[in-house]
């Protein structure tokens, strides 16, 4: 581009002048710069959950093949495809990995919230019947059982197997039924202390199920006889501890 000046003389002058081009620059507000890193820390941490999971079901299956003492974290990670630095920051340790495989199966043998206070004979019935239909349905998962085939294989060489399995997965189960026993004994219906009961009421519906189950001697009950089980149980114990006066 070219512009003409005056100089002292009259006369004029042209200068050679450079264009400058001038782009514009989209502006982002700040709302969504916002909801444009929620929407990244959503997606990572569904990433992370998603690679969580898969550690612990590469960690599970690694304990089933080679043993607790045995698999390594190495194994695990390999089966996980996944580094193992990735492993210990999302997992941890070994010992961890396997705490956390028991928790996750512990949780389904929380006392639904949705059950009623037995404030009655029937209502009791009902509670402890429902109870004792998911323990049994929970419990003889195949899963669970190798779990329990773990822990006694490793005994000696890795208890902590078996203590993580008892305080975790044992203990979940057991509280469940001491919160029914606890609630009827406040209602007046039931007498006797509340883990008492439950170890009663646990061995009515268990028996020698479960160590037929680990021997490999029965197969695992349905849900029809699963709910059967639970009833029969719940009617001994019924029989044992009568209405109060």
């Amino acid at each position: 581009m070219r512009m003409m000046s005056s100089g002292k003389s009259g006369t004029y002058k042209y200068h050679l002048v450079t264009p400058v081009w001038y782009y514009a620059v989209p502006t982002v507000k700040r709302g969504e710069m916002t909801t444009a890193s929620l929407s990244k820390e959503r997606q990572e941490g569904r990433d992370e959950t998603e690679v969580r999971a898969r550690i612990l079901d590469a960690a599970f299956a690694a304990f089933m093949k080679s043993g607790y003492a045995a698999a390594s974290t190495l194994e695990i990670a390999t089966r996980a495809r996944v580094s193992k630095r990735e492993l210990y920051a999302l997992v941890g340790n070994k010992k961890e990995m396997l705490v956390a495989c028991i928790s996750a199966r512990a949780t389904r043998l929380q006392v639904s919230t949705d059950l009623p206070v037995p404030q009655d004979r029937e209502t009791l019935a009902r509670v402890l019947t429902s109870l004792g239909t998911q323990l049994v349905r929970e419990i003889t998962d195949p899963t669970v059982v190798a779990v329990f085939r773990l822990a006694i294989a490793e005994a000696v060489h890795a208890p902590e197997v078996a203590q993580a399995l008892d305080s975790i997965g044992r203990e979940t189960s057991r509280a469940a039924v001491r919160q029914i026993m606890a609630q009827a004994q406040v209602a007046g219906q039931l007498n006797g202390r509340p883990a008492e009961l439950a170890e009663q009421f646990g061995g009515l519906l268990w028996g020698n199920l479960m160590l037929s189950l680990l021997l490999g001697v029965a197969e695992r009950p349905n849900s029809r006889e699963a709910a059967a089980r639970a009833r029969d149980a719940t009617a001994a114990f019924l029989r044992l501890h009568p209405a109060c006066d």
